[in-house]
């Protein structure tokens, strides 16, 4: 009997194999990158006079790629006042990143730093496509979601020097910050996730018709508490757009190296996905507007793969060329650049000359100057400051004990 066996062994460990591979093989063939392009839009028709008359765009085709649904039209609705001010917004949402950086270099800014240089038409894209009154929640790569919900750059810039005129007064840092309907900054790995589900629970619970955004990055990916997440969201069918912001690595670890499917937008199981190239920012808009209407539409939640890049390291602490090579960035830089892409078709369709384009700079410019002067005079928060803001105002004990047995703040 056991000459038997091992006589039929190797024949069946051959058809295994043979079936594994034909297993595996369609979805290796299957599985594609988004090209990460930011120029390569065309105009639908002709571009209107009027700077408010809404006109067509024609996005790659390779713009989207998608899961258990159909992806996202490739027709974009916009204004040429619209463009201007997607530009605008990156330029100085990259000034303001630019100016933290230098800042925590002069030693302004102590503690973490995690920038977004080379990621902004993300935030810019996305708010462009969102309501004020939908919540959005990310992890502490934040700085540009929280301008462009509704912050001010000195806010932004104040708190990261620690000072009273920071968006948290100083307490909270590059990521503890919050706007209304922006729920932070969240410095503990994908811990944001179930949050942004309750979020979702709670927009469905008093039906008031918003979406919530829920981002994490391509390293929190694996963790159970997004699964956990995922499946409550379609249990309850909650208003919730998860969005994998996958800038191709975890701190130091690339994607390919920490997941073993890195098409995050299939993640999710019966929920569907889709995937958007994050450095084209008309893309970005786009893909937003599709997974707000689908979400809202009462079918539940949807996957979102950014695909984006940054060219800075993990945090300012970490130079980012040990695990890349400055080639790689490069090519980037000078290939894929959000800002730079935009500019391109502004200035190809006729919306703006290059001369008016480089006053939208100077402008962007002279404001993230002048906001981090104001962030730089605003004072340090007083002692006493120690004691407030720990419980809603109202809702205070009649006194918090300090440090010491001596220390007592009466309310």
């Amino acid at each position: 009997m056991s000459r038997i066996l091992q006589s039929r062994l190797p024949s069946r460990l051959s058809s295994l194999r043979l079936s594994a591979s034909r297993i595996a093989a369609p979805s290796l063939l299957a599985a594609r990158n988004i090209h990460l392009v930011a120029d390569s839009t065309r105009v639908k028709g002709a571009v209107p006079e009027s700077g408010s008359e809404p006109f067509t765009l024609i996005l790659s085709e390779d713009s989207f790629d998608s899961y258990k649904i159909d992806p996202p039209s490739n027709e974009l609705t916009i204004t040429k006042d619209q463009l201007v001010e997607l530009y605008s917004e990156m330029v100085k949402m990259r000034r303001m990143e630019v100016a933290a950086d230098q800042a925590y270099k002069n030693k302004l800014v102590r503690g973490f730093c995690h920038l977004s240089i080379g990621q902004e038409a993300v935030a810019v894209g996305m708010e462009q496509a969102i309501k004020p009154d939908d919540s959005l929640i990310t992890a502490y790569r934040c700085h540009t979601f929280v301008v462009q919900r509704g912050g001010t750059i000195s806010g932004m810039l104040a708190e990261l020097f620690g000072r009273e005129g920071g968006l948290s007064k100083g307490k909270g840092g590059s990521m503890h910050v919050y706007t209304p309907n922006f729920f932070g900054g969240n410095g503990i790995v994908g811990a944001q996730v179930p949050l942004g589900t309750g979020l979702a629970f709670a927009q469905k619970y008093l039906k008031t018709n918003h979406a919530t955004f829920t981002l994490y990055g391509d390293g929190a990916s694996n963790q159970g508490q997004v699964f956990e997440s995922f499946n409550m969201a379609k249990l309850w069918n909650l208003p919730n757009v998860f969005i994998c912001e996958n800038n191709k690595y975890g701190m130091g670890t690339s994607a390919e190296r920490s997941s073993m499917n890195t098409q995050f937008y299939t993640r999710g199981d019966v929920i569907p996905g889709i995937q958007v190239n994050a450095m084209d920012v008309l893309s970005v808009k786009r893909g937003t507007e599709f997974a707000r209407e689908y979400t809202l539409s009462g079918k539940g939640p949807l996957l979102m793969e950014l695909v984006t890049y940054r060219y800075g390291g993990h945090s300012l602490s970490d130079p980012g060329t040990t695990y890349r090579t400055r080639e790689e960035i490069q090519k980037m830089r000078s290939s894929s650049d959000p800002i730079q892409g935009l500019k391109n078709h502004i200035i190809e369709w006729g919306v703006m000359e290059e001369s008016e384009l480089k006053k939208v700079d100077k402008a962007a410019k002279e404001l993230v100057d002048k906001e981090l002067e104001a962030a730089k005079n605003s004072p340090e928060p007083p002692v006493e400051d120690l004691f407030k803001h720990i419980y809603v105002e109202g809702t205070e004990p009649k006194f918090m004990r300090g440090r010491e047995r001596g220390e007592v703040h009466y309310y």
